[in-house]
């Protein structure tokens, strides 16, 4: 089994706000499965020889998204931070349809409720594919990680106040 993996996962409780039960969920789902199975290897770091697993902690300061990432003993390895403007017009567009669903699933036919989860894995996608690219030269993610990555990157997105609920 390899070492190249999260072990654990938090987000910055400094500015949490109050999540909508349904946000909650997701982001616990998303820690859950993250930790569950996840491919994740620096490529940079100020301990070379260390190879994993590791720890990350996921925040936002000043509208940049950042990443501190740790040994397991806290021992840091890596900070930096990206900028969020590339994922916003993605997040709106993912929040929006994503409240089209949750009242779609009350209501609408299961062929329009499948309609609206393809578009919204299709934008789920979009976002877990632009933070690969993202991370490029500095983390090695595979898609499965991405994607619970990015649903994380939008449950932050709502301490900022932006985002529905």
């Amino acid at each position: 089994m390899s070492d190249q993996k999260l072990v654990d996962v938090q987000l910055d409780q400094s500015t949490i706000v109050r999540w909508s039960a349904d946000v909650e969920h997701e982001r616990r789902i998303a820690i859950y499965d993250l930790l569950e199975e996840n491919s994740f290897e620096l490529l940079k770091s100020s301990d070379e020889s260390y190879s994993g697993p590791y720890k990350l902690h996921l925040g936002v300061q000043e509208g940049r998204l950042v990443f501190d990432v740790t040994n397991v003993g806290n021992h840091p390895l890596m900070s930096f931070r990206l900028a969020m403007t590339p994922f916003r017009r993605i997040i709106r567009d993912y929040f929006a349809i994503c409240d089209s669903y949750y009242e779609a699933i009350k209501t609408a036919s299961p062929s329009q409720i499948e309609a609206i989860d393809m578009g919204r894995r299709g934008l789920h996608n979009e976002g877990s594919m632009l933070l690969m690219e993202r991370l490029d030269g500095k983390i090695k993610i595979d898609t499965q990680t991405a994607r619970r990555l990015f649903t994380l990157v939008c449950v932050l997105h709502l301490k900022e106040g932006r985002g529905p609920r």
